[in-house]
């Protein structure tokens, strides 16, 4: 066989097993999401008393219902861009949870902020404003789309630890526990994929402090 030929085998050989190689770490960093993260707590809570709501409780879980299905619904749109299975993994996992905020809803007899399911429509503008900028950012380039993914999750965490000082309700305490710890695992997840694109992620909401200490810990378990 001619030493030309050989060459060029042996090259198709080495390409081939590159591609294999990194579609295989890929797909691992694709599935970190912990199958717990899917939990939606209705046995967990279910058996736990009602209790008054203040104003400020019930504009918390008006808030956070939309502000899980805005991580949804910006995740969709990013998976559609650029097919990476990070994004919609997590997006299932954000289902959930905008589902675990509605269950509280409706046990508390508080409208439903979320009239249709439609991906980027909002009661709350603030959110319908944010989702377009999002997307926009995200539809840039796919390091631009991750970035995206972990100031989502920055946010919802911040977010979270108030709304978890402003509260002293059981049950509101169990969800948002669940809710902050799945937004701790997707922020890792993120984090990740820009590491090995030679990126460090930012605090854009949190201290940057308070970031390194959660990417530094290991993927948590839920329930």
């Amino acid at each position: 066989m001619p030493i030309a030929i050989i060459i060029v085998l042996v090259i198709i050989a080495l390409l081939v097993s590159v591609k294999f190689i990194t579609k295989s770490s890929l797909s691992v960093e694709e599935n970190v999401v912990d199958a717990s993260d899917y939990l939606v707590p209705h046995n967990q809570i279910g058996s736990v008393a009602l209790q008054t709501l203040s104003v400020q409780e019930q504009e918390g879980l008006i808030m956070m219902r939309e502000e899980e299905k805005l991580a949804h619904d910006v995740y969709m749109t990013l998976y559609e861009q650029w097919k990476l299975n990070t994004f919609r993994n997590i997006a299932g996992s954000e289902s959930t949870h905008t589902e675990s905020v509605r269950y509280l809803l409706e046990r508390y007899s508080i409208e439903d902020p979320v009239k249709i399911s439609e991906i980027g429509v909002f009661s709350n503008q603030d959110f319908a404003t944010l989702y377009s900028e999002l997307v926009n950012k995200g539809k840039i380039s796919l390091t631009d789309a991750l970035t995206v993914g972990a100031m989502v999750e920055d946010l919802d965490i911040k977010d979270l630890q108030e709304l978890i000082n402003e509260t002293d309700n059981e049950d509101i305490k169990i969800v948002y526990d669940n809710l902050m710890r799945g937004s701790r695992n997707h922020l890792r997840s993120f984090s990740r994929q820009l590491v090995r694109m030679g990126i460090n992620y930012s605090a854009q909401y949190l201290s940057q402090q308070e970031v390194d200490d959660i990417l530094s810990g290991a993927q948590e378990r839920g329930w």
